[in-house]
């Protein structure tokens, strides 16, 4: 059995995870070696099983969630959406917990499956189409029932069907591809089968291939003849004075292209109306209409009136847009479109007329203008009058008469108002056999083959007032084709004209070897007795009708447009079109009607002729769309070797009617999908190259293909196997199939696993947004409903390895409504770095950068807490996780002055743009990520640091052309490495350089701390941790050194003046693991008993920069189990018990919540303690990073490597160097209201009492005593006791030490050290304690917040009107202009206020602020 991969189904709302306040922190970013990450929460699981199919929902920035699976061995191949309900076919049984045969639905607002009805189809589905406009879901595949490779359910009725042509034939038909045309009102049926039409064995093409082709015909339209009209009235104005294009005539049939003497302008900024007048009735199917391309000319709207009956005619027409029928009346649009040299419209009720008047209502440019103007017949015609014979456009020949005996020439008014109509007259004797009497031979030309009623005009004798010469007359018409001659007999004794129905069916066109005759002679039984013993034979006009075109004889006319095949019958391959909303009725089981025939469906008749019938069978077409233009693209698995596409292979266009070689002959691989984008075609599978190999190499699976260039191009380097599926949104091409990397078009490598996405725009691949390695078989768009849930995408496959979010080694963090926003790298980093080798990654640490001095460290005698080892042995670093690349292990956030943004700058093992390692600045607004100019790093990098334009880099690493060493400084602003002036640090004999931490102290102004394994720097002899004097870039050792290496620095104090140092140390010969230096007194000890931690350790944190709260975690000295200990001030205390042994922590970080947790004696409710790396607990089988909370470990990440094993997070780092862990309260709104609606009533009735008492008191002038004349002008420099109090009372009733608190952190030691502070004269602390179990809030804000729990927090921005130093304890220093929060403002002198940018807290004099 296949294995299992159990994966942790995230709920959208993450409610059950602690709610870190990532916001309060600044810019948050994630960083370490994994490729894809995950958050947990205590949904269920659900198990992925790689040989089943997971459908996966993909989020608007690319988060992936497992939805359900199949049963063993099921596929998902397609998907679409009806409203807020998903639909997915395949081959499976079962989805999820739902039974559903082949198809299954999904609603996204309950998360549930459902199977579809009863009955569906028996068997795989391939493809599926949404109707939305008529709710109903088309299925295509291979199943038999309910409709044949093809069903339909409508999902309002819950009910399944056969489609109305019952679908395709064959036991090996399949239907592989569903996709409407260009308009969405006809579906293209794709895949492998045949179709048969009604025919006699002629392939047709398009167009009659006597007329020029126009996209804005059709075949139907382009066979009818245009009617001559030598002989009538056109007249045409106004018309441009231009001589050159004022001539009417020379459009009728223009001789030459677009242009002088083959075009008519009309007159500058007027409409214009051409009148055409035969005066003979004229049976008009259509006008033709060829518009003007000249510069500055041409129409865009027109209108026909009928003569002589003045109305306007509605219209049929083929959008050229779209290929489909659509109608117009008042009013209709003729194409600008150069591509098109005419377009016809044909009469929605055709009629009998004498004339029309077109009317030009609209055009672009300057004026209107034609290039072609025809009047359309039936079909076919012939007059019986030579002189109206007239010849047609495009026709080789005009109709023609003969005649025996001897006829002629009379007229007669007609019913037709202004028309006359000639005809033909012969007399015969009473008696006369018929082989002796005079005969009338018409042969109309016929333009194009079709089915045609051919009908005799026979004049009424009303109006030639000859009824009683009138008899009957024998009629034959020879149609060509191998048929025989069809004879009527029709009597001529008519009163009122009557046309006269005498063949219907198969017309061959004319040629110079046959032309369609129709003879007429007396009838061998003459009717009537005659007149004065004659009877008079009438020889009228001779109309054909087309019904159907394309349709010749068995024998195949030399006026056919294709190859004749057999039986009389039109076969179609792969390829087969249906309108969406028809009313018809067929069935495609068997042989079509040829009046469910569409202009479409010559491209699977072309298919069939040009794929070798041999090669039917092993053939498929996949994926077609058409582009607005009209032309079709296919792609599939077929060699076409007949016909004009000859020579193509997976890859044709149809155009113009005809299959057309694209560029290079197609392409060498089977095509399965395609998706249109403006003027690009993206087509995928499994390819590598055009058949011409010659050129366009390299398109490894995915390639576009540029519609008007008819040029193919590549996506970078492509991807490295077949692709499945496409599809775009948001401007980005997504890609899934069976392949694991992308290429990009520099040449680098990156993982993807099954998902790609290429920005189109940019021309680049970008971060898919989720991670997931397997073989995927489809990718399409979601409902819009379910883009309202943030699933904007369906993914299926067989899933092998699963994360939410995809990112090479780095993610940004942010509040969401109910958990955290993740923000993945979009940029993909590179594995094939200098430093990309695991065997170089040895004891890989990182710390990070603290927040500062917001806590306080009581005044205390550092030797009575922290006492000296004696004794142990020099342990050294465990060996961490390997950091294969790409893995990013640093960050650090700039705010770059000369783009005013702020940006992450990140360090590691990694490699981007091919050639640039190890460091990169990366904008994720753009996306992009930029090289340091310069000389390139070659190692790793482990640390960074930022101090205003400076980057201090460090790690194991050397930069070739100088003589760094584990150790760079970058100016940022200059783009330019200075390492001119700083001394590398020194290595010990067969060892490197490693810097795990660079940091600072805010009691250390210009001086950066640099920690890791190392001896010395320059020439100065400090071992592990070092002080580089930024102003003078000279190195000095930390009081008198230490020993060991450091793997983590953290700080401690007001104002940070301990340096917190952790790693495998040793202090004057004894292990410590955790040592304090004191700034001051430039000293070094241990903290606590160094026999108390077991082994060395690789993280640090230090509390709130809280001496007596500080967390150390690392591995046993023999290395078989990690471990996690927290000092309260006294002891060191396990509280790793619930991490297993396999477990390697590389940072620990206190992170503030948004909500709290149960108050403990480790951890405050506010905030809770970050612990990463590769982790692994007693409740949890792996995780990246967990939060403590002082009880218990709370899995929050876990990740993934592209090689599908767990990852780790090296570090969080983030952009505020202090903030505080004090979470706000605010009143709500209406309270708000409240309140000030009562103060404001209370300032009113203090004022109106203050009036009241100054008028009483300023009457009693003898009574009023004088003030006293000292000025106290000491106010602003002494805090008034009233202030003194309010905060005393504040911070004693804040109960948070002794052995009441959970966080006593001072011993009996310590307030023995502050009372000889005292003693010695020292002033005593104003917060110090009046009894040993109160200790002193962390702010003046905490203490008032701690004491007033029922009130919310007051505050109201100001600003600083003048500079103040804020010296004194407990004082907020500020520069003029400063924007403070203000806390407290009740004493009249003194204010409390906030530092927001800072987050650090006190008392400034009242009149400095406004």
């Amino acid at each position: 059995m296949a294995s299992l991969f159990a994966l942790l189904l995230v709920s959208p709302a993450l409610a059950s995870l602690p709610l870190v306040d990532f916001n309060r922190m600044g810019q948050v970013g994630l960083a370490g070696a994994f490729a894809g990450l995950s958050l947990f929460d205590n949904a269920s699981q659900i198990t992925v099983d790689p040989s089943a199919s997971t459908l996966l929902s993909r989020s608007s920035d690319g988060e992936l969630i497992a939805l359900a699976s199949t049963n063993q061995g099921g596929q998902i191949y397609s998907g679409c959406a009806i409203g807020d309900v998903y639909y997915v076919a395949g081959s499976f049984s079962s989805l999820g917990s739902a039974s559903a045969s082949n198809i299954a639905s999904f609603t996204p607002s309950s998360a549930s499956f459902a199977s579809l009805g009863a009955n569906g189809p028996s068997g795989p589905v391939h493809a599926l189409y949404c109707d939305t406009n008529s709710n109903q879901l088309w299925a295509g595949g291979v199943f038999t029932s309910p409709g044949s490779s093809v069903a339909v359910y409508d999902t309002k009725a819950n009910q399944w069907s056969a489609p109305s042509f019952k679908g395709f034939s064959g036991s090996s038909s399949q239907v592989l591809a569903i996709v409407p045309n260009a308009s969405d009102s006809s579906l293209f049926f794709l895949g492998s089968f045949t179709t048969s039409f009604q025919g006699n064995g002629t392939v047709p093409n398009n167009n009659n291939p006597n007329v020029p082709y126009s996209a804005g015909a059709t075949p139907f339209s382009s066979s009818l003849v245009p009617i001559p009209l030598q002989n009538a009235e056109i007249t045409a104005g106004p018309s441009t004075t231009n001589t050159e294009f004022s001539n009417i005539q020379n459009i009728l049939c223009p001789a030459g292209p677009d242009g002088p003497g083959n075009t008519w302008l009309a007159e500058n900024g007027t409409p214009a109306q051409i009148t055409i007048r035969a005066f003979s009735a004229l049976n008009a199917y259509g006008v033709r209409l060829g518009n003007t391309f000249q510069s500055g000319f041409g129409t865009t709207a027109f209108t026909v009136t009928s003569v002589p009956d003045n109305i306007v005619q509605p219209f049929q027409y083929i959008d050229p847009q779209t290929g489909q029928n659509v109608t117009c009346s008042d009013s209709c649009p003729l194409s600008t479109n150069s591509s098109l040299p005419y377009q016809d419209f044909i009469f929605a009720n055709p009629t009998t007329l004498s004339g029309v008047q077109i009317t030009l209502s609209a055009w672009t440019g300057q004026a209107a203008g034609l290039h072609m103007l025809q009047l359309l017949s039936a079909g076919a015609f012939a007059s019986a009058v030579p002189s109206q014979n007239g010849q047609s456009c495009f026709a080789p020949n005009p109709s023609n008469v003969t005649t025996t005996g001897t006829w002629t020439a009379a007229n007669a008014d007609t019913s037709l108002p202004g028309t006359i109509q000639s005809v033909q007259v012969a007399t015969v004797n009473v008696g006369t056999p018929a082989s002796q009497a005079p005969t009338y031979t018409w042969m109309p030309y016929v333009s194009a083959s079709g089915e045609y009623e051919v009908n005799m005009v026979v004049p009424g004798c009303g109006n030639f007032g000859d009824c009683p010469l009138r008899t009957s007359v024998q009629v034959e018409i020879f149609p060509g084709g191998g048929q025989q001659g069809v004879v009527t007999t029709v009597s001529q004794q008519n009163v009122a004209d009557v046309s006269t129905l005498i063949y219907r069916g198969p017309i061959v066109p004319s040629s110079p070897s046959f032309v369609t005759t129709v003879t007429m002679s007396l009838a061998s039984n003459p009717s009537g007795t005659g007149q004065n013993g004659q009877y008079e034979l009438v020889a009228g006009n001779i109309e054909l009708v087309l019904t159907s075109a394309n349709v010749t004889g068995s024998s195949g006319g030399s006026g056919g447009n294709g190859t004749t095949g057999s039986g009389g019958i039109q076969h179609g391959f792969g390829f087969f079109e249906w309108p969406l909303h028809t009313s018809n009725n067929a069935d495609a089981t068997g042989t079509l009607p040829n009046s469910t025939e569409t202009m479409y469906d010559l491209v699977g008749f072309s298919l069939y002729n040009g794929i070798n019938s041999a090669s039917v069978g092993s053939s498929s077409i996949a994926a077609a769309v058409q582009h607005p233009s009209g032309s079709v693209f296919l792609g599939g698995s077929f060699n076409i070797t007949m016909g004009s596409a000859s020579g193509t292979t997976n890859f044709v266009v149809f155009e113009q009617g005809q299959l057309v070689t694209p560029s290079n002959f197609g392409l060498n691989g089977a095509v399965t999908s395609m998706i249109l984008y403006g003027e690009k075609l993206f087509v995928g599978g499994s390819f590598s190259s055009t058949r011409s190999t010659s050129s366009n190499g390299g398109l490894s699976g995915v390639a576009v293909y540029d519609i008007q260039s008819r040029t193919w191009a590549a996506l970078g380097g492509g991807v490295n196997g077949p692709v499945e599926s496409l599809n775009i949104a948001a401007n980005q091409l997504q890609i899934v199939g069976n392949f694991s990397t992308v290429t990009s078009p520099t040449g680098a490598t990156y993982q993807v696993g099954g998902l790609a996405v290429w920005d189109i725009a940019s021309g680049a691949w970008l971060n898919s947004g989720g991670f997931l390695s397997g073989h995927m078989s489809f990718v399409g768009n979601s409902s819009s409903a379910a883009r309202n849930n943030s699933l904007s995408q369906f993914i299926s496959g067989n899933v092998a390895e699963l994360a939410e979010f995809g990112a090479t080694g780095l993610v940004m963090l942010s509040n969401g409504n109910n958990g955290p926003t993740v923000s993945p790298l979009q940029i993909p980093l590179e594995g094939n770095g200098s430093g990309s080798t695991a065997a170089t990654v040895t004891k890989r640490r990182r710390s990070h950068v603290h927040h500062g001095p917001t806590s306080w460290i009581p005044h205390l005698t550092l030797r009575s807490l922290f006492k000296r080892q004696s004794g142990g042995s020099q342990q050294t670093l465990p060996e961490g996780p390997p950091t294969p690349a790409p893995a990013v292990l640093a960050g650090a956030f700039w705010a770059n002055s000369s783009s005013s943004k702020q940006v992450s700058i990140i360090g590691g093992n990694f490699t981007f743009a091919s050639s640039s390692h190890a460091v990169g600045i990366y904008d994720a607004s753009v996306p992009s990520i930029q090289a340091l100019q310069g000389n390139q790093i070659n190692g790793i990098v482990r640390s960074l640091k930022v101090v205003e334009n400076q980057l201090f880099v460090g790690g194991q690493f050397s930069l070739s052309g100088t003589n760094a060493n584990g150790l760079a400084l970058y100016n940022l602003q200059a783009q330019q490495w200075n390492t001119s002036n700083l001394p590398p640090l020194q290595a010990s004999s067969g060892s490197t350089v490693e810097v795990r931490s660079i940091s600072s102290s805010a009691s250390k102004p210009n001086a950066i701390i640099v920690a890791g394994t190392f001896t010395g720097a320059g020439s100065v002899g400090c071992q592990a941790v070092c002080e580089l004097d930024t102003s003078t870039m000279q190195w000095s050792t930390l009081g008198s050194g230490i020993q060991g290496q450091v793997s983590s620095v953290s700080y401690a104090g007001n104002n940070q003046e301990y340096l917190i140092a952790a790693g495998s140390i040793t202090l004057s010969g004894g292990s410590a693991n955790v040592a304090m230096y004191s700034f001051s007194s430039g000293t070094w000890n241990a903290v606590g008993d160094g026999s108390s931690i077991p082994g060395p350790v690789t993280a640090l944190e230090v509390d709130n920069s809280n001496s007596s709260s500080i967390f150390a975690a690392g591995r046993t000295l023999d290395g078989s189990s990690a471990f996690m200990y927290h000092w309260n001030g006294a002891t060191w205390n396990n509280i790793g018990s619930g991490l297993q042994g396999t477990s390697n922590i590389s940072q620990l970080l206190m992170v503030p919540l948004q909500n709290a947790h149960s108050t403990n004696s480790i951890v405050e409710s506010d905030r809770m303690l970050m612990v990463s790396g590769s982790l692994a607990g007693s409740t949890f089988a792996a995780a990246s990073s967990v939060l403590f909370d002082g009880a218990s470990l709370i899995p929050f990440v876990s990740s993934v490597t592209t090689s599908g094993s767990s990852g780790f997070v090296a570090s969080l780092f983030y952009s505020l160097a202090n903030f505080s862990f004090t979470q706000q309260h605010f009143l709500a709104t209406g309270i708000v209201i409240l309140i000030s609606i009562a103060i404001a009533a209370g300032v009113v009735f203090l004022l109106a009492l203050i009036g009241i008492l100054w008028t009483l008191f300023s009457r009693k002038d003898d009574k009023v005593a004088k003030l006293d004349g000292e000025d106290d002008d000491s106010s602003i420099h002494h805090r008034p006791s009233s202030l003194l109090e309010h905060i005393n009372a504040a911070t004693r009733t804040t109960i948070l030490g002794g052995g009441q608190s959970p966080f006593n952190d001072f011993s009996a030691e310590k307030d023995d050290a502050a009372h000889e502070a005292v003693a010695v004269g020292g002033d005593p602390d104003p917060f110090g304690p009046d009894a040993s179990n109160y200790l002193r809030a962390q702010t003046p804000s905490d203490a008032h917040f701690g004491t007033m729990v029922a009130e919310e927090e007051f505050n109201r921005p100001a600003h600083a009107r003048y500079s103040f130093d804020g010296a004194g304890d407990g004082e907020l220093p500020m520069a003029a202009g400063l924007e403070v929060e203000i806390l407290d403002d009740r004493d009249a002198a003194w204010w409390y206020a906030r530092n927001p940018q800072t987050g650090q807290e006190g008392v400034v004099p009242a009149a400095y602020l406004y």
